[in-house]
């Protein structure tokens, strides 16, 4: 049996107060992909969103718009025929000894380890009959066509990783895409903004030279807490700054709708100073 799984996936911040190097990923059934796009672009042209929808432009006046949308997008992540996943590093957990070449690469780096295992696709096929093919969608990448093209290249060289799986990646599939065609790409940049605003304290954000909060951040922060509420329907108590637990069970990896990673650098150390107690 042939089976074909995409994954769309971007990045957000890469430097926050607290919380950096922010990476959202989402992955369906290729099969499902035409049916669950035609239900979310109705649902937005329905609310009267004919344009983009992400994080960036929330505001108070389409804060009930996006909220209703959401609250759709989360009904295909609970019956998991969406599985998010978003990857982000604690400031406070510093890495240690990185070469030159690693720290100025680090942006790839990072969506390389991203893309490797935070959707668990090791575990995807539960029968070896299976003929999987894993196609990825990329956000347009923010830096030159050659390092770009290179990236690439380690993309398509975890083949190696996933051979034993009888997992493959095609050259042809390792495309870049405009988010403003993709519907599931622009909800899930709603997830991963929310996360690195919540994380980051730009909830606590106030108008310069007084001490009231901005309309459009009041905003943000009821779309966040909706977006937690859901998120708690499947796990609750979710914590959002933490490594999603595997639950003794590495393959809930694949398993599970939603998990976030908290991600550290194998030969790293812990800087109190740049925790949110000691700010």
């Amino acid at each position: 049996m042939k089976k074909q799984y995409l994954i769309y996936a971007d990045e957000s911040h890469r430097k926050g107060k607290f919380f950096s190097n922010f990476y959202g990923g989402a992955l369906i059934n290729y099969n499902n992909l035409e049916k669950i796009n035609s239900c979310l672009n109705e649902k937005k042209n329905n609310l009267g969103m004919f344009q983009e929808v992400k994080w960036t432009k929330v505001t108070e006046q389409y804060l009930d718009k996006y909220i209703e949308l959401i609250d759709y997008f989360f009904t295909f992540v609970q019956n998991n025929q969406i599985k998010i996943r978003i990857m982000f590093r604690q400031n406070a957990t510093v890495p240690r000894n990185l070469t030159k070449e690693q720290e100025e690469n680090e942006y790839f780096l990072l969506y390389y380890q991203f893309i490797k295992h935070v959707f668990g696709i090791d575990y995807c096929n539960s029968s070896e009959k299976d003929n999987i093919v894993l196609k990825l969608y990329f956000d347009k990448l923010p830096d030159t066509k050659k390092k770009n093209k290179v990236f690439k290249g380690h993309i398509f060289a975890l083949n190696e990783f996933l051979f034993s799986n009888n997992i493959h990646i095609y050259n042809e599939d390792i495309t870049e895409v405009d988010s403003k065609n993709h519907v599931i790409l622009q909800c899930m940049d709603i997830i991963l903004g929310a996360m690195n605003f919540k994380l980051n304290d730009m909830h606590k954000e106030k108008i310069v030279g007084t001490n009231k909060r901005g309309k459009r951040t009041i905003a943000k922060e009821i779309l966040y807490k909706e977006i937690l509420k859901n998120i708690r329907k499947i796990y609750p108590n979710f914590n959002i700054g933490v490594s999603t637990s595997a639950r003794g069970d590495l393959s809930n990896r694949w398993k599970d709708p939603y998990r976030h990673w908290c991600f550290k650098s194998r030969d790293s150390v812990f800087d109190g100073n740049l925790t949110k107690k000691s700010k």
